[in-house]
């Protein structure tokens, strides 16, 4: 095996091996509910119920899981899902302007051009 590809697997492994035990801790601690649906779960479908860290930071871990949220797959793709939107948003400066096509810009001289009696 490359190096590289050694310290990948690593990584990942050691990745899993903390999820595991967070997300035991985790599923002792709270109900099994999304925090965002309130989908009930059961043995049969835990696995599409998972840890949200609510700072973002997957090493945060406290004993009393105040960092913590239990989300449905969806929800928790949609937590992510709105910080990936917010981050990759453009500044108002660099943001594309809007129309400035105004289609009654010249209504007031065109009805005073118009003759009293309904004549152009």
């Amino acid at each position: 095996m490359k190096p590289m590809d050694q310290v990948i697997r690593d990584a990942r492994l050691a990745a899993d091996k903390r999820a595991e035990g967070y997300r035991e801790r985790a599923l002792k601690m709270y109900p099994w509910v999304c925090g965002g649906c309130a989908r009930t779960f059961t043995h049969a479908n835990l696995q599409q119920l998972e840890v949200h860290h609510k700072n973002g930071n997957h090493d945060d871990n406290p004993p009393d899981g105040s960092n913590w949220e239990l989300l449905c797959t969806y929800c928790h793709e949609h937590e992510h899902s709105k910080i990936k939107d917010s981050a990759g948003r453009a500044d108002s400066a660099s943001a594309p302007k809007g129309s400035t096509f105004n289609p009654f810009a010249d209504l007031k001289a065109m009805m005073a051009s118009k003759k009293p009696g309904g004549g152009p």
